[in-house]
């Protein structure tokens, strides 16, 4: 970006922070649309993309207000906490990234574990499934759920799948979704600091000459 003037980094910096506002949006409604589709809600991992969301959302706000008004504490601030939110976003992208099914059935069935009959059967009624997964490892808790199960897909001719199966494919588009995105943008924050770095030494033209930068 070869912008030198000072209104050029201004404009550039206040359309990046709308931009980030754009991501913490878009964060938040993929990761709460896999959270809300009941499928990943287990998952720590969601719960810390909506957090980096949030928190990208807020700090974009003050971003474009230390922007507009080229206050020099508000822009410091900005490019320390955008610093940190990198190093966050980035680490939870590429975690969601690298988990595969395998570990993602682990994290499934420890949660499964630990839920209340009530929670499953609204689970299963709402994904119109029965029981996790159909494994060796835990065949006796997975015959208790089939059993207990009241899914309207228990009375049609096929039958029910698994709500593990479910899930699982649901939580693998939702996780590569939200690391691609994340680890997209995140490379963007570095650009964020630098910009607000350059911007903040630059003295505003319309400033008393006599004013400290």
């Amino acid at each position: 970006m070869v912008c030198g003037g000072f209104t050029c980094s201004k404009n550039a910096l206040c359309s990046l922070n709308v931009v980030y506002m754009l991501v913490g949006l878009l964060l938040i409604g993929v990761a709460a649309w896999g959270k809300g589709f009941g499928i990943v809600s287990s998952i720590h991992i969601i719960g810390g993309v909506i957090a980096v969301g949030v928190f990208l959302l807020l700090i974009a706000i003050v971003g474009l207000i230390g922007a507009i008004h080229h206050h020099q504490v508000m822009l410091f601030f900005y490019m320390v906490i955008l610093f940190i939110v990198f190093l966050f976003q980035f680490g939870v992208s590429c975690s969601c990234l690298a988990m595969n099914q395998g570990q993602q059935g682990k994290l499934l069935n420890s949660t499964w574990g630990l839920m209340s009959d009530t929670i499953k059967g609204d689970l299963e009624n709402k994904l119109d499934c029965c029981g996790l997964l159909n494994t060796t490892q835990n065949q006796l808790q997975f015959t208790s759920d089939w059993e207990r199960c009241s899914a309207p897909c228990k009375k049609s001719v096929p039958g029910c799948e698994t709500c593990g199966y479910k899930m699982l494919q649901h939580a693998s588009e939702a996780l590569r979704i939200l690391g691609g995105v994340g680890l997209f943008f995140s490379f963007t924050e570095i650009l964020g600091v630098w910009l607000a770095m350059r911007y903040r030494n630059q003295k505003d033209p319309a400033a008393n000459p006599s004013a400290f930068l």
